[in-house]
């Protein structure tokens, strides 16, 4: 079983940056991509970022284009979310997920989920 753990989250002003951590515990889980989901109240879970293991390609949803980076340092097990220029509509729990395969912008690609961290940005 792979644990993914979050943090970083916190409570920031329009304009702001914050960068997202996620660890997983596992090292000899071989997964081919880390991505990050987000999901707002009333809404549902939206696709924000993903970058596979090995080689680093990344992608990104439409709304965080430009302004999010997706990252990861594979000696450490960690993928990293930096989000700049935020705004209120960057409100969400963003969830780090773990995946092996499959359409990368697709949560049900995801097998292994984190907790969650709140990011509230304030206008």
């Amino acid at each position: 079983q792979v644990h993914l753990v979050e943090s970083g989250g916190g409570l920031v002003q329009a304009g702001d940056s914050l960068r997202l951590s996620c660890a997983a515990s596992e090292r000899s889980f071989s997964y081919y991509a880390m991505g990050w989901f987000r999901q707002a109240p009333g809404k549902e879970r939206e696709f924000v970022a993903t970058i596979t293991w090995t080689v680093g390609s990344t992608w990104y949803g439409d709304s965080v284009k430009g302004r999010f980076t997706i990252s990861r340092v594979k000696a450490g097990n960690t993928a990293y979310l930096q989000m700049n220029r935020l705004t209120p509509e960057d409100t969400a729990v963003y969830y780090c997920a773990a995946s092996s395969g499959g359409y990368l912008q697709d949560s049900s690609s995801y097998a292994y989920w984190g907790q969650g961290t709140q990011v509230t940005v304030s206008s």
